[in-house]
This record gives C-alpha cells, structure tokens and sequence, in this order.
C-alpha cells in the first residue's frame, strides 16, 4: 500500500505533474520576459502564465457541432499525461539511478512524442479545415525530426553500451566530438518539439490562427498549455540527463550545477526561437531529413569509432 501511495505521489505531485507544470509555466515566464527584453518590451509579471490558467479554467470548453467528441475532449488529457510521466521517469533515473528499468530511456524517448500526437489528433477530431492543416503539419514534423533525434540520443547510448537512464545519467557526452554534434541534434529537435521559432508551423497565426489547436477552449486548452509547459521542463531535463551530465542530488553544489544548466539550455532555446524566421512546412522537413539527419549518423559513427 505504502509502495503505491509513493508511485501516486511521485505521478501526480513530485517530480510528476504538478511540480513539472509549476517549474514549466515559470519557464514559460521566463521565456516571455526574456523575448519581450530583446525586443525592447517590459514584458509580464512572474504569475502571469498561472493567471492565464486559471482564466482558461473559469471558460466553457466548447465541443464543434461534428467533432468526434471522446477523441476530441480525451486527446489533451492523454498528452499532458505522457509528459507527466515522462518528467517522473527522467526524475527518477537522476534521483535513484539504481531504480530505473530496462529500456527507460525508449519508453522516455516515446512518451516525448505523445504530446505531439495528441495535438495531431486532437486537430483531426475537430473538424475544422484550419485545425486539420495545422495537424497535418503537426504530423509531418513528427516525420521528419523524430529519426535524428532518436539517432541522437541512441549515440549517448552506444558511447555508455546501455539504454537505462541511470546509466547515461553520470556521464557528459557533450565533452566528446560525438556527444557534441548528437546535442546540437537534440537541441535543434527540442525547438521543433515544443512548437518553438523555425519550427512553430502547426500553429503559424498569421497563416491558420491557432492551428491544431483552433477550436480548443477554456479547459481543453489549458490541458494542452499546461503540456507544454510541463515539456518546455522536461525536454532540458532530458538533455540535460542525457548529454551534459544529469543531475546530482546528494549535494547543494549539484543542484546548483543543474540549475545553471537547465538555464544554459533553455536561453539557448529562447535565443534560437529569436533570432530565425518561421520555416515553411517543406523546408522544416527537407531540413531535418537532410543535414540534421546527416549529423546524427555522423554523431553515430564518431560513437562507434570511439570519438
């Protein structure tokens, strides 16, 4: 019983949902702020992501006439639940790296993707033209960037012969030829995972208003924010498990280090979605096809080399 009561806590409060929500929506400000001060903007106040919210949270969620209503209401509650444990699992094989499970990692590497696919079908359910172009394009990133980043990853992998996070986690790949180019990959990906500029087709407003996400409203829109957030936490954290060295707990002086570094990767995010324009769908997919996949066979072979 006791054993249960700890998966439902680590699940549904630490490291799980509420915890990775709360620390990504503080992302999420920080994100806000630092673009509004490059474009010369006082931008909002620390609780403005909580008070967006709990706004949405006050609204009707409104189902379309035709929409497939089961899919259309379930599919955010199952992306934000595959972040969720995706936060828990990555956690976990920092905090205990003795108690991870064989395969951690893929199961990670897959739950990562689900967010995408909710907002693939979520669109598709809704019977909006706007909405299906925006998962349409949604899906087509899911092509195109999903086999460099798995390449990359999977180089971590070869260089410590092991797929179980707690394994990966002590080490940084980084300070290697190989790990370095496998995380310019990863980092590159993350930007298109989390919906960031180049690669923010699925939702481009100026050409389909909110994409995918069109008809969401009051709490189906907030349980797919509330993704995203919980994403724009975890993707630096598993960058950070994976390549830069993960986190060490046992001391104030590596959660300090880990701090810093989730900083380091997420300023890299936000001066990345700040400083290029927004891709064309053939572009976006013609770039990680081609010399993004070619870096991380590259990164790949400099792994089995030994580099």
């Amino acid at each position: 019983m006791i054993e249960w009561l700890k998966l439902i806590f680590g699940y549904l409060v630490f490291p799980g949902l509420m915890f990775s929500a709360f620390m990504g929506m503080l992302a999420s400000w920080a994100d806000r702020k630092v673009t509004a001060r490059l474009q010369y903007r006082k931008g909002p106040p620390w609780y403005q992501p909580f008070a967006d919210a709990l706004k949405l949270l006050g609204k009707e969620m409104i189902v379309p006439e035709g929409a497939a209503r089961a899919v259309f209401i379930s599919a955010p509650l199952f992306g934000l639940a595959a972040a969720a444990l995706a936060a828990t699992i990555i956690w976990q094989g920092n905090v205990d790296r003795s108690a991870g499970f064989i395969g951690d990692l893929i199961v990670a590497l897959y739950l990562l993707t689900v967010p995408s696919l909710a907002i693939v079908i979520g669109g598709s359910a809704s019977r909006n033209p706007l909405a299906a172009v925006g998962a349409s394009r949604e899906m087509k990133l899911v092509l195109a960037y999903e086999l460099p980043f798995t390449i990359a990853v999977f180089t971590v992998a070869a260089q410590a012969n092991s797929i179980l996070i707690g394994n990966i986690a002590g080490r940084a790949p980084v300070l290697t030829l190989s790990g370095l180019i496998a995380f310019v990959v990863a980092l590159l990906v993350a930007q298109a995972k989390l919906g960031f500029v180049p690669f923010d087709i699925a939702e481009a407003d100026q050409e389909i208003m909110a994409g995918a996400l069109l008809e969401y409203s009051g709490p189906g829109l907030l349980l797919f924010r509330l993704a995203k957030s919980v994403l724009l936490f975890v993707i630096p954290l598993f960058l950070i498990t994976v390549f830069l060295g993960g986190i060490d707990v046992s001391s104030i002086a590596g959660i300090v280090l880990f701090i810093l570094k989730y900083i380091l990767v997420l300023v890299l995010m936000i001066l990345i979605k700040n400083t290029n324009p927004r891709l064309k769908i053939d572009q976006a997919v013609r770039f990680f096809w081609g010399p993004v996949t070619v870096m991380a066979a590259a990164a790949f072979i400099c792994a089995l080399i030994g580099w």
